[in-house]
């Protein structure tokens, strides 16, 4: 090991931000470096989402976890997409499923052939019919998808819902049992180095002193660390999403258990049901602006489908990012780096992005900038990117029965986000800035689902002959039903792990 090796990282924070870093840093580490976390009791955890994308598991996989072992443990449960409800116009449905809408044809998404076959035929059924995950979803069917060669049985992604309380408990156990220490106490000091400004250590209420090399921040909405310390400034995305409230509340778990998230649109917001093995959650998510506290606790009771289990929990956050995620010796992951609400399930797959980041840019203790810089370009971004995803399931709205509505449909959007509406409403055609992030089919199912179609098509696809074509997408279909027929219920595949 270098003499210059960092050899003490502090992790400020627990919940599921402080332990899905613990984990993965002590896993690479080892003992070639001490890893300790620092949490108090005194400081709730914010759960405003247990819902994932299916990126959770390659993160479960490269820590090694056994996945029975995992959703016994967490009481986690399936996810196939979400279900989207009176979003874009009151009585609207629609599913953004993980998956395409069956093979791509000569490299071309499956959709524009389906637009072609719509224009001919005004009693197509919908590109939904031709969605393995959306399929398995409202058949409430779910199995792991096999096969080597791509066929229906793997024509489709899913992530989990799981219990987040659980879950860090899960991984708090992993990372112990692999030398990660827990310290119990509340921070009242940051010391700094007094010419580098670097952080040497955090004092605690009780006087210990915890000394380190690299301190994580994963302190949540305040940033005890990043802005506390260092006042990395904060973009505020309000302006574009508006919501800034939420309550969360559990109640008990309703048949059928279905493997999906549901998302409906109210007022001045929108409301989640998570179904979990033990339970349900539910929130709802508005702008203080449009409703009361008090409105919006109600519409959230009110929408309950089973016997509530405790009372609601406040939650206020201002939707943006830090303008720099790491500086010096201190890197910011989860809350403490930024927030933009739960209606894609994104929280998670963050700090997962930002976890693997800092293991690929990891200092030694000389800290070079051009590794911070690289980090923070790199967060940045993926905020930014998956912020015009969440903002255009407001924008693309013909909803005026409320002034919150009235106000998402005017507001103004960045001009990267204009150009993909735009895009896709004049020529069919989708443009992607993150490869690694929301594919063509998401982005697919949110435009269609929300009732942007496509004015002009790809000239190329009308070279295909029509028969073959028709020919070609009866026979998916067919093949997507036989197949998801198959399959056992949702709740049923439990029994069998």
């Amino acid at each position: 090991m270098s003499n210059n090796a960092i050899r003490k990282i502090v992790i400020v924070g627990g919940g599921t931000a402080g332990w899905m870093t613990a984990a993965p840093l002590a896993l690479k580490l080892g003992k070639s470096c001490e890893v300790v976390l620092v949490e108090s009791p005194e400081i709730g955890t914010v759960g405003v989402g247990e819902a994932t994308l299916p990126t959770i598991r390659y993160f479960n996989q490269a820590l090694g976890l056994d996945n029975a072992d995992f959703v016994r443990k967490t009481q986690a449960t399936f996810k196939l997409g979400i279900e989207f409800k009176d979003w874009g116009h009151v009585g609207n449905r629609f599913f953004h499923g993980f998956g395409d809408f069956g093979p791509a044809i000569e490299n071309r998404s499956p959709v524009q052939y389906w637009l072609r076959l719509a224009r001919e035929n005004k009693d197509m059924p919908s590109y939904e019919e031709w969605s393995t995950s959306t399929a398995m979803a409202r058949n409430n069917r779910f199995m792991l998808p096999y096969g080597d060669q791509p066929a229906v049985t793997n024509a489709f992604s899913y992530a989990f819902h799981f219990d987040a309380s659980l879950y860090a408990a899960y991984l708090r156990d992993y990372a112990t049992q692999r030398g990660v220490r827990r310290i119990e106490g509340m921070i009242t000091e940051v010391e700094q180095h007094p010419e580098s400004g670097f952080i040497t250590a955090v004092k605690l209420k009780d006087g210990q002193r915890v000394e380190g090399d690299l301190f994580i921040d994963c302190s949540g909405f305040r940033g005890l660390l990043i802005e506390g310390v260092y006042k990395a400034g904060y973009d505020d995305w309000s302006a574009m999403l508006p919501c800034n409230s939420a309550q969360a509340v559990p109640c008990e778990r309703s048949d059928p258990l279905v493997a999906y998230t549901l998302s409906t649109a109210r007022s001045a917001g929108w409301t989640w049901r998570i179904p979990l093995q033990h339970r349900t959650g539910n929130g709802h998510v508005y702008c203080s602006g449009f409703t009361s506290d008090e409105e919006a606790g109600q519409v959230l009771m009110d929408g309950l489908d089973g016997r509530v289990l405790d009372t609601p929990r406040q939650l206020r956050f201002t939707t943006g990012r830090r303008r720099k995620s790491w500086i010096k010796n201190c890197v910011a992951i989860g809350l403490s780096s930024g927030f933009l609400e739960p209606l894609e399930s994104t929280s998670i797959n963050i700090i997962e992005n930002s976890v693997g980041w800092l293991l690929q840019y990891f200092p030694d203790r000389d800290f070079s900038p051009a590794l911070a810089n690289e980090f923070n370009r790199l967060v940045s971004q993926r905020y930014e990117f998956v912020r015009d995803f969440i903002i255009l399931h407001y924008k693309v709205t013909d909803r005026n029965d409320s002034e919150f509505w009235r106000y998402c449909a005017a507001m103004p959007i960045p001009d990267t986000l204009q150009h993909q509406i735009e895009l896709f409403r004049e020529t069919g055609r989708i443009v992607i800035f993150d490869p690694e992030g929301f594919s063509v089919p998401s982005h697919v199912s949110i435009l269609m689902g929300l009732g942007v179609v496509p004015k002009k098509i790809d000239p190329l696809i009308d070279l295909m002959d029509l028969g073959q074509l028709q020919e070609h997408f009866s026979r998916v279909r067919e093949t997507i039903g036989r197949a998801v027929g198959a399959m056992p219920e949702h709740a049923r595949f439990f029994e069998t792990q």
